[in-house]
């Protein structure tokens, strides 16, 4: 110790000093501390879920993720010009997995058969009061009933671990598309769209698979067709 330590105890040799490697062991890690937890805080998860009052009782909602059968809204509507999201595809039994592997390079075409396939895209807001008339005129001509769908598009052979990407744009040319794995499915595309829209799915009844929506772009497993493409944002129109 030297003199001047003794004088003044706030002055110290720079021997004492904590070299750089000890800052290092004393300071958290930040990649540390964000590895444990999720780059989303709770409030901001919250933000978002599939709706129960705007989707179809027939189906089974967790949070952000459905199963079942019918029409699934999110409670978010789309207010920016140019938004994109993802639907990520699990399986429900073990029992999908192997009928995906045996299905890959299969001919049937009821394989690709679009009645049975899930629908993806967008939809108005809807209520109790449209699904229990739904439900009274199931027995009505099918071609006639507004089930919700006309914004959304059929995406058949969706198995286990896939990924399906929307793509809105509101500016001067509303349009509608859709990707699969990354890949766009420009022949589906859905051109001039009017009014307030909420991110949707439709499962069918044959469908042993549940399907998570995923806005935030640090968990999206594909790119958006362009840059202008944002993830969805929370706006006023929040249910």
């Amino acid at each position: 110790m030297d003199l001047l330590s003794l004088v003044c105890p706030c002055f110290k040799s720079s021997s004492s000093r904590p070299n750089e490697t000890e800052l290092t062991r004393q300071m958290p890690s930040k990649a540390g501390s964000q590895q444990g937890s999720s780059s989303t805080s709770p409030s901001e998860q919250s933000l978002f879920y599939i709706c129960k009052k705007m989707s179809a009782p027939t189906v089974q909602i967790g949070n952000l993720t459905v199963s079942g059968e019918g029409l699934g809204l999110v409670n978010v509507s789309i207010e920016q010009d140019c938004a994109y999201w993802e639907w990520h595809v699990e399986s429900l039994s073990q029992s999908s997995l192997s009928n995906k592997k045996s299905f890959e390079s299969s001919d049937d075409e009821d394989f690709f058969d679009t009645a049975t396939a899930m629908k993806f895209g967008v939809a108005t807001r809807k209520n109790r009061d449209f699904y229990k008339a739904l439900g009274s005129n199931e027995d009505d001509d099918a071609m006639s009933m507004d089930d919700g769908t006309a914004l959304m598009k059929p995406i058949p052979n969706v198995q286990h671990g896939d990924t399906i990407g929307i793509a809105v744009q509101q500016d001067d040319l509303p349009m509608i598309q859709f990707l699969l794995n990354g890949e766009p499915l420009h022949e589906i595309a859905i051109n001039r769209f009017r009014g307030t829209v909420f991110p949707s799915i439709y499962l069918q009844a044959t469908s042993d698979l549940k399907v998570t929506f995923v806005w935030d772009e640090n968990k999206f497993k594909e790119m958006s067709p362009s840059v202008r493409f944002n993830p969805l944002i929370v706006a006023r129109g929040m249910i």
